[in-house]
C-alpha cells in the first residue's frame, strides 16, 4: 500500500454538491471519510457517488447506544460495502460484540465484504484535564485510550481510532494486525485548531499508525491540491 492510500481525507461539507466538488478537485485522493454532517444531509447517496468513482470509504458515524440499537445500525451500515466503520468503545463490551456479529450478517446479506470495525477510544479534542475534570474519569489519558482499544480488540474489532500520541504504546500492546487510525494529525505548517493531542504525519506513521485522517490542513487550504501534494512530498522524502 503506497502512502497516498494511507491518508484519509474527510468530506466535512454540508451537502452532496459540495462533496462532489471536493472529490473532483482532489481526484488524487483515494480514501474519503464520510461523517455525521454529510451522511445526515445526503444519506447513503454520497456513498454511491464515492463507490462509482472507485474510492475507498471510511464511514465515521461513531455509533454509541445500547447493544440492540448498535447492532441494528451496524447491520444496516455493513450493507453499504464501506471499508471502515466506527463505533464508540464506551458503548461497552456487549454492544461491541453485537456489532461484530451484526457487521458480518449485514454484509453477507448484501453480498459485500464486511467493513473493518474501528473503535473510538477517545475523541482527539479531549485533553487530559477534560478527561479528569469534565468526564470524571480517574485514569491517565493514555491508559484510558489503551484500555478502550484493547477491550474492542478482545470483542473482535479490527482496529481503533486514537490520538497519534497514543499510537506507539497501542502498537506495542495490540500487535501488528490491529489497525490504528489517527485523526488530529497536523503538518508543521498547519494550524492545530481544536486538536489537543497532535503529531505531524511523519511522526504518526513512525509511531505505528496505519491510516491518518487529515482534514482542514488540506480542505481548508486556499489551494487544497497543493496542500495534498505538499503533505505527500514531505512523507516520501
Amino acid at each position: 500500500m503506497n502512502i497516498k492510500e494511507r491518508i484519509i481525507v474527510p468530506l466535512d461539507v454540508p451537502d452532496e454538491q459540495a462533496a462532489i466538488a471536493l472529490i473532483e478537485r482532489l481526484e488524487c485522493v483515494t480514501f474519503w471519510k464520510v461523517g455525521l454532517e454529510l451522511f445526515t444531509s445526503t444519506g447513503p447517496k454520497i456513498l454511491e457517488v464515492l463507490k462509482s468513482r472507485q474510492k475507498r470509504i471510511f464511514l465515521d458515524l461513531k455509533f454509541h447506544d445500547i447493544p440492540n440499537t448498535v447492532a441494528g445500525a451496524t447491520r444496516a451500515a455493513a450493507r453499504y460495502g464501506v471499508d471502515l466503520l466506527t463505533i464508540h468503545a464506551s458503548s461497552g463490551k456487549d454492544a461491541l460484540k453485537a456489532a461484530t456479529e451484526a457487521a458480518y450478517v449485514g454484509a453477507t446479506d448484501a453480498g459485500v465484504k464486511p467493513p473493518k470495525l474501528i473503535a473510538i477510544t477517545l475523541l482527539t479534542s479531549i485533553s487530559s484535564r477534560q478527561l479528569a475534570f469534565d468526564l470524571k474519569i480517574p485514569l491517565e489519558l493514555p491508559e484510558y485510550a489503551q484500555h478502550m482499544a484493547l477491550m474492542a480488540q478482545e470483542m473482535g474489532f479490527d482496529g481503533a481510532v486514537c490520538s497519534p500520541q497514543e499510537v506507539s504504546q497501542l502498537r506495542q500492546t495490540s500487535g501488528d494486525d490491529f489497525l490504528l487510525v489517527c485523526p488530529g494529525v497536523r503538518p508543521t505548517w498547519a494550524d492545530k485548531g481544536d486538536q489537543a493531542r497532535s503529531l505531524t504525519p511523519a511522526q504518526a506513521f513512525k509511531a505505528g499508525a496505519n491510516y491518518l485522517v487529515i482534514g482542514r490542513p488540506i480542505t481548508a487550504d486556499p489551494n487544497p491540491e497543493l496542500a495534498w501534494k505538499r503533505i505527500i512530498e514531505e512523507l516520501v522524502t
